[in-house]
């Protein structure tokens, strides 16, 4: 006889899925914050009171979205070199995609740079149009480029 877990008892999720939960949740948030220009601590609290997040970095949600949103122009700013329009043409889940790839590219130095780019990628499969995502690619590669080269030069000389 197999001892089969109870339904009741849910699988710890990884460090990693508890991130990617975050970086989803945060995406939803600004979509949000851009849309209905609410403030960002209403935003925060909303989020937290109305999704179960047992399963996420509350922490890296929180960081992750007061973050983006109090250097949004600096980060826009960052990657704009790399776009083919201006930022204000950019989808809203794109924008907000870019936004968050870019706020860990420059300021969230723990996290690899191509850890980073993958999740915004990811970000962009599930909530974005049909091809965003190599648009997010590319644009996050380089900004890499610019604002992580020795890491960059380090991964790619090996």
């Amino acid at each position: 006889m197999t001892d089969t877990p109870s339904p009741e008892k849910k699988r710890k999720l990884s460090r990693t899925e508890m991130r990617r939960n975050a970086r989803s949740y945060t995406l939803q948030a600004l979509y949000q914050w851009h849309m209905a220009a609410q403030p960002v601590n209403e935003i925060e609290a909303q989020f937290r009171v109305n999704n179960d997040m047992a399963d996420t970095d509350v922490a890296l949600f929180g960081e992750l979205l007061r973050g983006v949103t109090s250097r949004a122009r600096a980060l826009d700013d960052a990657y704009s070199l790399f776009l083919d329009r201006s930022v204000d043409d950019l989808d809203p889940v794109e924008l907000a995609v870019l936004r968050i790839g870019a706020y860990e590219l420059i300021e969230r130095l723990d996290v690899p740079y191509r850890v980073a780019i993958n999740e915004s990628v990811e970000l962009a499969k599930i909530f974005g149009a049909t091809e965003s995502h190599r648009y997010v690619n590319g644009v996050l590669d380089k900004l890499a480029q610019k604002v992580r080269a020795a890491e960059v030069m380090a991964k790619r000389g090996r």
